[in-house]
């Protein structure tokens, strides 16, 4: 990191307000003088707010999140054209495949779970920040491994398994655009374990209402 550039200015982002004051209280500490935390955020739209109003250089960003996940505030941050030049650098404890190769497609610069240490994070949020990509060696292994066609990202999606298979029949009608009653003659159940199913699919995948549920097969191609 090039001290003469000043500290890197960075939003955390993660659902868990404990994690967050936890690496906050780190990186004021091992990282004083070369990290500024201007903002956290606990969700999709307080990191769309935050990001948009404070234009840090790095965004700490957790991978599952309530309202869409990492993903969604790279997406919508894209869109919105606000705060170009900030890179997003993944922290999660999630090391699974689908979930480094998804988060790297949907644009962060690196990523790394949540058994770094201090004193690595506020290395990795330097380099990040001069626009090198990283990774450890296992995550760096999965990246180039989907882009070498070695792994089917499809076939190993964790959301996808945290789902029972009548879930799954649930989530795929309702986010094709079934009302509960037209699910509930397709399947041959109550309407109202149609809404068990559905409250239970959207607790599961941290989604926020059947609008994104259908973004999130659609990202999928589960339609």
């Amino acid at each position: 990191m090039s001290e003469q550039r000043g500290p890197v200015g960075i939003v955390i982002v993660d659902d868990h307000a404990m994690f967050r004051r936890g690496v906050r209280a780190e990186l004021e500490t091992v990282g004083r003088g070369l990290v500024d935390v201007r903002a956290e955020a606990a969700d999709v739209d307080e990191a769309i707010a935050a990001v948009t109003q404070h234009r840090p250089q790095v965004v700490l960003l957790d991978v599952h999140l309530p309202g869409g996940g990492g993903v969604e505030v790279m997406r919508r941050m894209t869109l919105t054209g606000a705060s170009p030049d900030t890179r997003y650098l993944a922290l999660s404890v999630s090391d699974a495949a689908e979930d480094v190769i998804g988060t790297i497609r949907g644009g962060a610069r690196g990523y790394v779970t949540k058994t770094i240490t201090g004193p690595e994070l506020v290395q990795a949020i330097g380099r990040v920040a001069e626009g090198d990509a990283v990774f450890s060696p296992r995550l760096a292994g999965f990246v180039l491994d989907a882009f070498s066609g070695s792994i089917d990202v499809a076939a190993v999606d964790e959301d996808l398994d945290r789902l029972t298979e009548r879930e799954r029949e649930v989530m795929r009608l309702i986010a094709r655009g079934y009302a509960y009653k037209e699910v509930a003659k397709e399947l041959f159940i109550s309407i109202k374990t149609v809404e068990t199913h559905m409250s239970s699919v959207l607790r599961k995948l941290q989604l926020s209402s059947r609008h994104e549920l259908t973004r999130w097969a659609s990202d999928r191609r589960l339609l």
